[in-house]
């Protein structure tokens, strides 16, 4: 069974949305239910789900906000809305959304949307198990977002910030740092400090590199800032770092 997230502002409507319709048919299980965007996303950060079905026009959080911040995960959206402008169907789009179903759903428009999905969801997870036989040696096919994460901030590590990774994962920050810790049980701003001070160590290696110049390479413009941060890392100075080598 594929895990359903239903969210929606009026308890009434995701409840009895929740009870009533048959989703153990088509292979689905509501396992939890939102009221706003903003519960989506912390939902989403604990729970394993493969799909949400969502009202469009959700309090904190609006349904085509979730869209955008989930744009890159595994996460399939499926959008429930008595709101018919065409623009709201097209944005969704953009976001990758995969339906968009009026408001009330007729029966036969949730149980082909939903077949369509799970068949699309058993492709995928079809081609991953053949994926799994010849990772070995061919490498993973799919760059995971925790592996783009690592990559950015490792080839950017002079000037990584978190509002500047999360515009490249085109996530907003509150979520990626969220989600970062969740998924390497690390700080964000911890790992790019030790990026920074793993570069800093190679660096100390050339004897030709002064201790500024290093503290520049690695994004200190203020050099005592640098020293002072390498000693809490490593338990020395830049200079009895290197004098050890």
């Amino acid at each position: 069974m594929y895990k359903l997230l239903i969210a929606d502002d009026e308890y009434e409507f995701r409840n009895g949305l929740t009870r009533f319709f048959p989703w153990n048919q088509v292979g689905f299980e509501a396992v939890k239910q939102a009221e706003n965007g903003k519960e989506i996303l912390d939902i989403v950060l604990t729970n394993e789900i493969d799909v949400i079905l969502c009202d469009i026009k959700m309090p904190i959080l609006s349904g085509i906000d979730v869209a955008r911040e989930l744009r890159h995960s595994h996460i399939k959206i499926v959008f429930l809305s008595g709101y018919r402008e065409f623009e709201y169907a097209q944005q969704a789009l953009t976001f990758g959304v995969k339906n968009y179903i009026l408001k009330p759903p007729k029966f036969h428009e949730l149980e082909n949307v939903f077949k369509g999905l799970k068949e699309e969801l058993d492709q995928k997870k079809d081609l991953s198990a053949s994926q799994l036989t010849s990772e070995k040696e061919e490498g993973p096919v799919f760059e995971t977002l925790i592996s783009r994460i690592k990559r950015y901030i490792e080839q950017n590590y002079r000037d990584a910030t978190l509002e500047g990774t999360a515009k490249f994962v085109h996530l907003n920050q509150h979520y990626l740092s969220k989600y970062f810790k969740q998924k390497t049980s690390e700080n964000f701003s911890d790992y790019v400090i030790r990026v920074k001070m793993e570069k800093a160590k190679e660096l100390l290696a050339d004897r030709n590199s002064k201790t500024y110049e290093i503290s520049e390479m690695v994004g200190y413009s203020n050099a005592k800032n640098f020293t002072r941060m390498f000693r809490k890392y490593t338990g020395k100075s830049p200079r009895e770092y290197r004098n050890q080598e």
